[in-house]
């Protein structure tokens, strides 16, 4: 199962008060995986031609990336400009149409994180990775509920809806900080795979983030509760964001390939009251990122999101408190994944990993990619570039 094709996400579940959504990930209503192979995307220079009639950004290598400064980062998001979120776009009526596209075909499942061809050779680029490149694959941790109510902690944690064309699909996100407006952010990390079409695609439309959704279990197991309760702090619309350009200029979003390496994406939420309380005040607190994390300090890793393939209905916050994350390589020119045991399936995309730091809870990944067999999920390593990218989201006006 991987977590980005857009060909075969599921219906979120079949609940009696029929909150019918469709997950913006690969894995299809009958939990099979779309994937395809695994092939290693050029780190040559690549265009994104998101926005008609714009100029294309010509992307540079990654280390040039890791340099950009505010003005290389807003000639790239005017190229890829995630517009307001309409609101009351996703009333009831609008989420009970939402169907699963046309399921792909699944691929043989690895036994060991497959080992990429490295892409350097004919790029020019290093194909060697100094801290390593594929690991065996984790031993499996099962998926569990959060009870309800949610604690408090929590309700960082939420559920991102999108439109994509004609079709309405979910992700899921955490809030984190806003360096810019500390203790009061409106900004949701997430994977870029939920926010933009990829290579010659287009950013989605009415991204919207529901914070602690069914934190009560009004539409757990069938129960008749209505979209009010199930989303106690309403619906916060994009107003902006950012997504990795690698994820924008490179990617094809059925498979899961080298782009993955840097599947992160932010939005920018505004107050569905109106109001100037930001979303952190409003849910009580965020997530600090922890960027370039050393690896062997990253000792156990607990993921989060909503899936909604098969066996779950995507009502429920799932979690996964697994150990310490190993490593997967598609192009070893580029950071290794971090990949832990996880039968999580399509909706967890975007969902934060969350570690310990100093004694504190920090997000070192996001959802991005996952196995056939639906044992293993993999995350971006949030480096140079997610920092950088977080910053410029942070003082965009």
């Amino acid at each position: 199962m991987s977590h980005i094709s857009r060909t075969t996400r599921a219906a979120l579940g079949a609940s009696v008060v029929a909150l019918t959504m469709v997950v913006a990930t690969a894995c299809g209503p009958d939990n099979s995986d779309t994937t395809g192979a695994e092939t290693a995307a050029p780190t040559t220079a690549a265009t994104s031609t998101d926005k008609p009639g714009a100029a294309p950004i010509k992307l540079p290598s990654l280390d040039e990336l890791k340099k950009w400064k505010y003005d290389d980062w807003e000639k790239f998001a005017q190229q890829n400009v995630i517009t307001p979120a309409v609101k009351g776009y996703w009333d009831l009526q609008k989420i009970l149409k939402a169907k699963p596209s046309k399921p792909g075909q699944p691929n043989p499942q690895p036994t060991t994180a497959p080992t990429a061809q490295p892409t350097g050779a004919a790029s020019g680029q290093p194909t060697s990775q100094p801290d390593g490149g594929n690991d065996p694959l984790p031993k499996l941790v099962e998926e569990k509920p959060v009870p309800h109510p949610f604690a408090k902690n929590f309700h960082v944690n939420g559920k991102l809806f999108f439109q994509d064309g004609n079709q309405e699909y979910v992700c899921s996100g955490t809030v984190v900080p806003d360096p810019a407006n500390p203790g009061k952010s409106n900004l949701v990390w997430t994977a870029s795979h939920c926010l933009h079409g990829g290579k010659g695609g287009k950013s989605h439309t009415n991204i919207t983030f529901a914070p602690a959704f069914n934190s009560t279990g009004a539409v757990s197991g069938g129960k008749q509760g209505s979209l009010a309760q199930a989303e106690p702090y309403g619906e916060w619309g994009a107003v902006a964001g950012i997504v990795s350009p690698t994820w924008s200029s490179e990617a094809d979003p059925e498979y899961g390939g080298a782009w993955s390496q840097y599947d992160f994406g932010i939005i920018r939420v505004a107050n569905p009251d109106g109001s100037n309380k930001s979303l952190e005040e409003v849910v009580g607190g965020s997530v600090p990122v922890w960027f370039n994390a050393p690896r062997e300090q990253i000792t156990a890793v607990s993921s989060y999101g909503y899936p909604a393939g098969k066996p779950f209905d995507g009502m429920e916050l799932e979690h996964c408190d697994s150990g310490k994350p190993v490593r997967h390589t598609i192009d070893p020119s580029r950071p290794a994944m971090l990949t832990i045991g996880c039968n999580g399936t399509g909706g967890d995309s975007g969902g934060g990993w969350f570690a310990t730091k100093d004694g504190k809870q920090v997000l070192v990944s996001d959802t991005s990619i996952g196995g056939n067999d639906n044992t293993w999920e993999a995350g971006p390593y949030l480096d140079d570039v997610a920092q950088h990218a977080l910053e410029y989201i942070s003082k965009k006006k």
